[in-house]
């Protein structure tokens, strides 16, 4: 049997049709805006190329990514289309950005001019540049007190750079009536007035994917969708708004052993899961290395089994997890039967924000941790 066909019991289900939709619905909630498919780290876990592939076929304009090396694979894939790094990058990396067109974020003189040594030394008469301000992330961005001498800079150095746009971030949207949003509109738009007719010939953007859905007023050029084109909220307070897009990714494996528990023992390390009555055990060849987080057991995680719900049984450990399918004579689970972790299966459903809400996080750590040994599948299923 060749390498490739060697195929593991534990898989994800990854559905372009439904991510194509997911963008195609977007696209009209957002016109005349464009739309930007956010696909950084590995398209939040659901595979860099096909979900690209499938955003511009599904009519995105461009993509944001966050690091050199997935421009490069983006590029090494035949992607043609604008690629926006969402950061400056470090300076040994600006000749392999170069030389695969990236589409570059500035918010320093200092890494402009850098950019400009490397473009004039490998020839690159061109660069794209957006121009990021800080109007309250406080993560990356220019002052907006400093926003025109760095726009002036800019264009002191064309045609070698082009100031394509201009862009923000909302630290807050997903909660829309927090304070800090006006305050972020505020500060975006007086920065944008200081630039006169210049900003009315730039890409300007700030929306990510709840600030599209909840502030209309602000999708201007383009919005960059991340988190709602994979189907999933970008938090509680956009739930309803998110509930005609469908989640992309399911998670799945298949039982790999079923035994006996007795009363009074118990699984797993630490033997933090007793058995409290004679019950079946199914054991699942999927662990924390692979994205499933080692305290789910203990915060109420279930999987789908025969259309039914069972709750996971100990510590969750490295390779391999355990599962309580109930009392002998009641249980029908058998070795290779297909269990879904997050998913539908029947008329249940397990989603990646459940998981979210019982570890206290996000969806979007969620998706990002299904690991690199889990394969990814991709099926086109049409709801």
């Amino acid at each position: 049997m060749s390498e490739s066909n060697v195929k593991r019991w534990a898989w994800a289900e990854v559905n372009l049709a439904a991510y194509a939709n997911n963008i195609q619905s977007l696209k009209t909630l957002v016109a005349p805006s464009e739309v930007w498919a956010v696909v950084k780290a590995n398209a939040y876990g659901h595979g860099a190329v096909p979900i690209a592939k499938s955003a511009l076929t599904a009519g995105a304009s461009g993509l944001c990514v966050a690091l050199s090396g997935e421009v490069v694979e983006l590029r090494n894939a035949g992607v043609k289309a604008p690629i926006l790094v969402l950061s400056q990058q470090p300076y040994e990396s600006l000749p392999i950005l170069l030389q695969h067109a990236a589409t570059h974020t500035v918010y320093s003189i200092e890494y402009v001019d850098e950019l400009v040594k490397h473009a004039v030394a490998l020839g690159v008469s061109q660069v794209p540049v957006h121009i990021k301000i800080d109007t309250g992330m406080h993560r990356v961005g220019v002052a907006p007190q400093l926003l025109t001498e760095l726009v002036h800079h800019v264009q002191e150095l064309s045609p070698c750079i082009s100031l394509e746009g201009i862009y923000t971030h909302f630290a807050n949207a997903d909660e829309p009536e927090h304070p800090a949003n006006n305050e972020q509109r505020r500060l975006f738009a007086e920065s944008l007035n200081q630039l006169g007719h210049l900003s009315e010939s730039l890409k300007i953007h700030s929306c990510n994917s709840a600030a599209a859905i909840r502030f209309p007023q602000e999708r201007r050029s383009l919005v960059r969708v991340g988190i709602s084109s994979y189907g999933l909220s970008p938090g509680p307070e956009l739930t309803d708004d998110c509930r005609d897009l469908e989640p992309v990714m399911s998670l799945k494996a298949r039982v790999s052993h079923v035994h006996v528990v007795q009363p009074g023992q118990g699984v797993s390390y630490g033997h933090r899961a007793i058995a409290e009555e004679e019950c079946v055990v199914a054991t699942i060849p999927i662990g924390y290395a692979d994205g499933v987080p080692r305290k789910l057991w203990s915060e109420g995680g279930e999987v789908l089994i025969g259309g039914r719900r069972f709750p996971i049984m100990g510590v969750i450990t490295m390779d391999q997890l355990m599962v309580n399918c109930g009392p002998v004579g009641h249980c029908q689970v058998a070795v290779g039967d297909e269990v879904v972790f997050i998913g539908k299966q029947g008329s249940e459903v397990i989603t990646a924000t459940d998981w979210a809400q019982a570890l206290g996080t996000i969806a979007y750590e969620v998706t990002c941790g299904i690991g690199a040994r889990i394969e990814r599948q991709y099926v086109e299923v049409h709801h």
